[in-house]
């Protein structure tokens, strides 16, 4: 066979690539390369013998004529949600498969489970697949689910990287997964064959380990079947019958396929590189792309037995201990696209393009020279789909109700698929997951993009490139940018606006008027006189009609039945209490207008201003709440119709005095109220609020009046220090001040009692909302754990995902981190538990010592039930 030395020099041997494919895609090779068998390194696999095709041997059972649920495709994916929507009870589910369980990209993975990843959903998701593979499996059926415990061992060939290490070390310490960061020596003690000479360090997981595609599927089949549960494999889906309800709602009414059709409300896409083809028959964009993705499987190594997993980072690579061989594998800059995806492809294998894994091999001998020369025994290269953000896409379609996604999982299904199994079964069942799963949510991604070829394939082939870089807190992509602009991004640029790309949308980051990036500047100067702040990409929704009140009573958990003109800061809710969103709604009067800033309606009407990051969360979250209440109004989408600048400081109401034709004095204008007016000879909608903690307001401004009415700010603002500024100003503002960042700080497995929004809660009044028997119990039962604010001393800079130590026991971990430039201190905010399980009163948070581990040292910390800036809340009121 051949060696790996000798595939790095038979690629190096060919000529330069050409410009066309340099950095960009590979086709196949068709020079001469080192041969090895295409074969997957498993004792066992589903393939059958060469046959007739599926369609020809027909379904393995007869199809039912309904089922509660269908789930589409037998990969790991399917079997796990299968299983999972099993154990919830749901007896009618089915599972189709048009070829045999584990085809087309399960069955060549390589089945790898690391149990720390920098998100602590991650890390609970990824424990929840080792117990269901190590434990439960087994436990049910008696099977060997193909679970191997090898450890895992991340290698840092820089400083960056380790400390990176570190930090995930301190994270599952809050969730008790055991890790230990060793110097080169002791790494080489622990794995002998490795070269150390240029590492900093490495981090060990003990408890990390393999799957078997075979065997955990083949456990998962048994134990769903047990309660109930089918699976028909050899039946190709064919189509998605929709019907469209009373009210023109599109919905899920059927599945076709070759051999007859199956009545059903709900469907599960869990096709995987196929999942698009399957998106298409209902109608709905599913954001994915199809590439290569490989693997050499070497021959016998001596020594190597028992060696953990290894995954170079900085290398791009991964070594898996196959039994006394390893499995050689990582992620290019050049991926290959698999361009014409083929319904056929089942248990077929791609020819290796050695040129193009030449990379990984360079980086595969240099950390276990003994692989120079080593023998190749065969290679896996095999379709895998990817993503634009490099997470999978999960929900409920926002294109038709009923269908539901699980699939592009980057080479990643088997070691998410139990805990996302679990979670979308939970959706299915419930109408919404039990962890926090709105970074795996496919209305994470405005509507506008998911069908964007050019920006889907850019965006994934960015972040497969980028798979194993480090993770700064402030990155953001290069690909797919200016897919969205607001109506003053010109003007920003020419202010030396650096701008953050947030789900296609460009927004101010922060000014580089001298070439640094001026944030504590920023920050003061707002503190100090006034920021004036573009945040053009929120969202802005109407609510109007017969039963816009009943529906915003239901919707929003703060009293918003106010009278016009007033503006109230609430949440939405889910039926457990957590928190879909937190939004600003203002009252609206009636009247004849038209225009973007006052549309006609009849009835009632409310204007909403939501983040803009979760636009499209937002508003599929609202109009699936409507369309199961059958409420009677309207919602509409301004956001693209509107601009919106925030005028922030103690300097604002001398500013914008000199603009618009108010009284914005305290007594005519008080906080949490609004108006049309006019600004500089152009109506506006004017709002008295805050998201930093200072006197300010907001100007809702039609778009071809924003730079008009931006410029004369800017102009007004001269004479009092005025500056522009971007979110990172923001974000620091904001934590300083205590207010809450929803997906931070703030998720959907977050209740505002354990939060500290109480007061956006309309708990005193009788009123009914969704949401309202949770916080109820939980009022009722006490909180066992509360959001607390920290502030550290010592001048460390803290990024969230700290480990919260009080008493000598971690309680938890940092959502959201940033420095306080006012107080001149670090802050943090995080969920404290009791250790013991009890509850946790605002005495038990006063009462203990906290430290806050960052990357492996721990910093004395002083916990704050509220914010130690203006905690009178003077400064929004305008006493300074």
């Amino acid at each position: 066979m051949a060696s790996l030395s000798r595939a790095l020099r038979v690629a190096a041997t060919r000529p330069p690539l050409s410009p066309a494919r340099r950095p960009g895609l590979c086709p196949l090779s068709s020079g001469a390369h080192p041969t090895a068998e295409k074969n997957v390194p498993y004792q066992r696999t589903l393939k059958e013998e060469a046959g007739p095709s599926a369609a020809a041997r027909g379904p393995s059972r007869p199809l039912p004529s309904t089922a509660d649920v269908v789930v589409i495709g037998g990969g790991s994916l399917g079997c796990q949600t299968l299983y999972h929507l099993a154990k919830l009870g749901v007896r009618g589910a089915l599972l189709l498969e048009r070829e045999r369980l584990t085809s087309g990209t399960t069955w060549h993975t390589a089945g790898l489970l690391w149990q720390l990843r920098p998100s602590d959903v991650e890390v609970e998701l990824l424990a929840h697949t080792r117990r269901v593979v190590s434990r439960d499996l087994p436990e049910e059926t008696g099977l060997h689910a193909g679970w191997v415990q090898n450890g895992g061992l991340f290698i840092a060939s820089s400083q960056q990287r380790l400390l990176e290490y570190q930090r995930l070390m301190s994270l599952g310490k809050a969730y008790g997964v055991e890790s230990h960061v060793l110097s080169p020596a002791e790494t080489k003690a622990l794995y002998p064959l490795m070269n150390v000479d240029d590492l900093y360090g490495t981090l060990y997981v003990p408890h990390d380990g393999t799957m078997d595609p075979a065997g955990t599927c083949s456990a998962l089949a048994r134990a769903a079947a047990t309660r109930g549960a089918q699976i028909i494999e050899n039946c190709p889906v064919t189509g998605i019958r929709v019907r469209t309800d009373d009210f023109g709602v599109r919905r899920v009414a059927a599945v076709e396929t070759e051999h007859g059709s199956i009545q059903t409300p709900r469907v599960v896409n869990c096709a995987g590189v196929w999942a698009g083809a399957v998106g298409r028959m209902a109608g709905v964009k599913v954001p994915l792309v199809a590439m290569h993705h490989a693997y050499v499987v070497t021959e016998r190594i001596e020594g190597i037995q028992n060696m953990p997993n290894v995954r170079d980072h900085d290398a791009s690579i991964y070594l898996r201990l196959q039994g006394d061989a390893l499995s050689v594998g990582g992620y290019e800059a050049n991926p290959i696209f698999w361009e014409e995806v083929s319904d056929k492809f089942a248990f077929g294998l791609f020819d290796l393009d050695w040129e193009v894994f030449a990379q990984h091999i360079e980086g595969a001998v240099n950390r276990v020279p003994v692989l120079e020369k080593t023998g190749v025994k065969s290679t896996v290269c095999g379709p895998e789909s990817f993503t634009p953000d490099h997470k999978p896409l999960m929900g409920e379609a926002p294109e038709l109700r009923g269908f539901f996604l699980g699939c592009g999982f980057n080479s990643a299904g088997m070691m998410l698929g139990g805990g996302c199994g679990q979670e979308l079964a939970h959706w299915v069942v419930h109408g919404r997951p039990e962890k926090d799963m709105y970074s795996y949510d496919i209305r994470r991604f405005h509507c506008s993009l998911t069908g964007h070829q050019r920006w889907v394939r850019e965006r994934s082939h960015e972040s497969y490139a980028r798979n194993y870089a480090v993770v700064f807190p402030h990155d953001e992509p290069l690909a797919g940018r200016s897919m969205r602009t607001g109506p003053l991004h010109q003007e920003l640029l020419a202010q030396g606006c650096m701008f953050q790309e947030r789900h296609g949308w460009e927004r101010p980051g922060w000014f580089t008027p001298e070439g640094t990036a001026p944030i504590k500047q920023e920050c003061l100067a707002c503190r100090g006189a006034a920021a004036v702040f573009d945040m053009s990409y929120f969202g802005k929704f109407y609510l109007v009609g017969e039963d816009a009140s009943k529906a915003a009573d239901w919707l929003f958990s703060a009293d918003v039945s106010r009278p016009p003109g007033s503006t109230v800061y609430t949440c939405m809710l889910n039926h457990r209490g957590g928190t879909e969103s937190d939004l600003t709604v203002s009252r609206l009067a009636p009247g004849p207008r038209g225009s973007p800033l006052a549309p006609a309606f009849e009835g009632d009407g409310y204007y909403l201003a939501v983040g803009g990051a979760a636009v499209q969360h937002n508003w599929s979250y609202i109009l699936s709440v409507l369309q199961d209440r059958r409420f009677r109004c309207q919602l509409i989408d301004s956001s693209e119709d509107l601009g919106l600048i925030s005028i922030q400081g103690p300097a604002s109401r001398a500013i914008l005095r000199e603009v618009l034709d108010a009284d914005l004095s305290n007594e005519a204008f008080p906080f949490s109220t609004h108006k049309l007016v006019t600004a500089a000879g152009h109506l506006v909608r004017a709002m008295r609020l805050s998201f930093v903690g200072e006197l300010g307001w907001e100007l809702h401004i039609p778009r071809p009046s924003c730079v008009p009415v931006y410029r004369a700010v800017m102009a007004a603002g001269a004479k009092h220090g005025l500056v522009p500024a971007g979110y990172r100003a923001i974000d620091n503002l904001s934590i300083e001040k205590g207010y809450r960042h929803w997906h931070a700080d703030l998720r959907p497995d977050d209740s505002p009692l354990e939060a500290g929004l109480a007061f956006a809660c309309k708990l005193k009044a009788a009123t009914p909302f969704l949401g309202r028997e949770a916080l109820e119990e939980q009022r009722a039962q006490g909180l066992r754990r509360r959001l607390v604010c920290f502030t550290v001393d010592e001048r460390v800079p803290i990024f969230g995902l700290e480990a919260i130590w009080r008493d000598g026991h971690v309680v938890g971990h940092t959502r959201r981190a940033g420095f306080g430039f006012a107080i001149d201190k670090s802050i943090a905010y995080g969920y404290v538990r009791d250790p013991s399980g009890g509850l946790v009163s605002p005495d038990f948070v006063k009462s203990g010592d906290y430290a806050l581990e960052r990357m492996g040292v721990t910093y004395p910390a002083q916990a704050h039930l509220k914010s130690p800036f203006d905690p009178d809340n003077k400064r929004v009121k305008g006493i300074y």
